[in-house]
């Protein structure tokens, strides 16, 4: 006698729908990681605070201890300073600046930068270090 079972399971297992998963997990990895990295790479010693601020787009000035400003990485001498800010804060709205300055930057070559947010409208956010 030869039984034929009827419920008989095929042992393939289809592949397809795995590989959606893995690309779907490769994007969002990829994705998130390029998100995560810091908004900017000079390495400035920020002042410490327990607050914490939402992200929006803005323009950043970093102040350095020995006097050089960069707007968005990118080196710019004081006497250009607020035409550079005016040019990329062009199509940010509202408008808005975070002011990234070390502990050691004189307190002049801050109220400068806030000097020029105040007199064009500009929100300033100052960037700080949380504990």
């Amino acid at each position: 006698m030869n039984f034929k079972g009827r419920n008989k399971i095929s042992p393939d297992f289809n592949l397809s729908s795995m590989t959606d998963i893995v690309f779907l997990l490769l994007i969002f990895f990829m994705i998130a990681s390029t998100l995560s990295q810091q908004l900017n790479t000079i390495k400035i010693n920020l002042p410490e605070a327990k607050g914490k601020t939402e992200n929006r787009k803005s323009v950043v000035v970093s102040l350095l201890s020995n006097d050089r400003v960069y707007v968005d990485n990118e080196l710019v001498e004081k006497i250009y300073l607020e035409q550079k800010i005016l040019k990329r804060i062009d199509k940010i709205q509202p408008p808005s600046i975070i002011l990234r300055a070390e502990k050691s930057v004189r307190i002049d070559n801050v109220v400068f930068v806030m000097n020029i947010a105040n007199k064009n409208s500009i929100r300033v956010v100052l960037a700080v270090d949380s504990n």
